[in-house]
């Protein structure tokens, strides 16, 4: 370990408060349990704690290439929340970005530029590649960004071992798995929302083998960090209820007649799977919302873009059914409130 290194986790470990973070959390589990009576959820520490040590940039493409630099752009947020008193729980993953499930399909990854500063991405399969994976069921999960994000978890709890503070206290979620519609398309391409009307056998095929990837990838993961016993885990920084975050970003461009083939079989196997879950959507998801909350396990949204959206119609489908709406909007919130909707005490804000 480096100097740096040893010198920032040192710096960390002396700056976690234990008895305030125990309160930090509580007050998440109000939350998640319905229990919390004010309008917005937007927790703060008691205090700032202001790092001891300067703590280094660490860009995306960085990371990717080197474990030790991983753990400082990943703890450096950490250290941002308390320096700055933010009420997020503290928490780090292997930030390998969307292709870690693709890429074990043989997928091609392509990094982006330095200066853009983000994650990588994956190229499509040719229809000969892609006929080859459905044929070829579950490949072998230790391998290609997969592998290096499992290798990277198993890391992280042997680093921590030696920081009994930041062992308790830094949560390791799961990688980015994305979700099976949104691993599908980037399997597949574009043209995947023309194959669902030309070709829906294949595209199912896709699902089945795409899904129960998923199912062994974490069912790996968790050997290494495994799934908390009190059926809560934090992603990002806020805390959800059951284990895993699906992504839904492909399925604003679906009818909700579509939505409930394409989707609804194998997020619900997956949610069964794991214990529950929360599911992420970028754009517009108002069509489809009423069938996404309805699955058993769904415990919690967490959307992007409420101005794409009614949210009259997410409202009724979220807060209205008991179901917190997660890292909202606070512009979106307060506008909400100031109008007179109740947002029952279920909407988290930064």
């Amino acid at each position: 370990m480096t100097g740096q290194l040893e010198r920032c986790l040192e710096d960390l470990e002396k700056r976690i408060e234990e008895v305030e973070e125990q309160a930090l959390w509580d007050r998440w589990r109000e939350f998640n349990e319905g229990r919390f009576t004010g309008d917005l959820f937007a927790p703060r520490r008691a205090g700032a704690r202001p790092a001891g040590v300067e703590w280094p940039t660490v860009s995306v493409n960085q990371a990717l290439d080197d474990f030790e630099a991983m753990v400082l752009q990943q703890l450096g947020t950490c250290s941002e929340y308390l320096a700055s008193a933010n009420g997020m729980l503290l928490a780090v993953r292997a930030n390998y970005g969307t292709p870690l499930l693709t890429s074990l399909f043989g997928a091609e990854i392509f990094r982006m530029p330095e200066e853009l500063n983000t994650l990588p991405a994956s190229r499509p399969l040719s229809p000969e590649a892609r006929r080859r994976a459905i044929a070829g069921g579950v490949p072998e999960v230790h391998q290609s960004l997969g592998g290096q994000a499992l290798e990277t978890g198993a890391r992280y709890v042997e680093l921590f071992r030696s920081y009994p503070k930041t062992a308790r206290h830094v949560h390791i979620y799961h990688p980015d798995t994305q979700g099976p519609m949104d691993l599908c398309e980037m399997l597949w391409g574009s043209s995947i929302f023309v194959a669902a009307y030309e070709q829906p056998e294949e595209v199912h095929a896709l699902l089945e083998v795409v899904t129960e990837t998923y199912i062994t990838y974490l069912r790996e993961w968790e050997k290494i960090v495994p799934w908390r016993e009190d059926g809560v885990e934090v992603h990002w920084g806020p805390m959800h209820r059951g284990h895993i975050m699906l992504r839904d970003d492909s399925a604003m461009n679906f009818s909700p007649a579509m939505y409930e083939e394409f989707f609804v079989p194998y997020e619900q196997r997956l949610l069964e799977e794991f214990g529950g879950g929360v599911m992420h959507f970028c754009g517009r998801g108002d069509h489809y919302i009423a069938l996404a909350t309805a699955m058993e396990g769904m415990y919690g949204i967490n959307m992007s873009q409420p101005e794409l959206n009614d949210m009259e119609v997410i409202y009724r489908h979220t807060v209205d059914k008991g179901m917190p709406l997660i890292g909202f909007s606070r512009e979106w919130a307060e506008k909400a409130l100031a109008a007179g909707r109740e947002l029952r005490g279920l909407v988290q804000v930064g």
